[in-house]
């Protein structure tokens, strides 16, 4: 999963809270992926409901702007599961092995 390619991360752009944004709905409204992202905006992977349970997918882009899944700032946390996509949990969680 380790590139050498990923375009890097200062270590203090891992700081503060991450935000959790909507990515699509199923037909009962239920938002089944959010989109994880660092205080400054930048994209660091996706939380996904995979049956009962949420799991975090991380994402870096290389040096040409092209995903490469499962890389990223993020890494070590891919595939992290959450009963719930919470804001303040996945933040804590996510960055609590920084």
């Amino acid at each position: 999963m380790s590139s050498n390619t990923s375009t890097p991360i200062e270590p203090d752009a891992l700081t503060g809270a991450l935000h959790l944004q909507p990515l699509n709905a199923n037909a009962n409204a239920n938002t089944d992926v959010f989109s994880v992202h660092l205080a400054d905006g930048r994209h660091v992977g996706n939380l996904k409901r995979v049956g009962a349970i949420w799991k975090f997918k991380a994402i870096g882009y290389d040096r040409a702007g092209h995903v490469e899944p499962g890389e990223g700032p993020l890494t070590h946390q891919h595939n992290m599961v959450f009963a719930q996509p919470d804001a303040a949990e996945v933040s804590a969680r996510l960055l609590s092995g920084l």
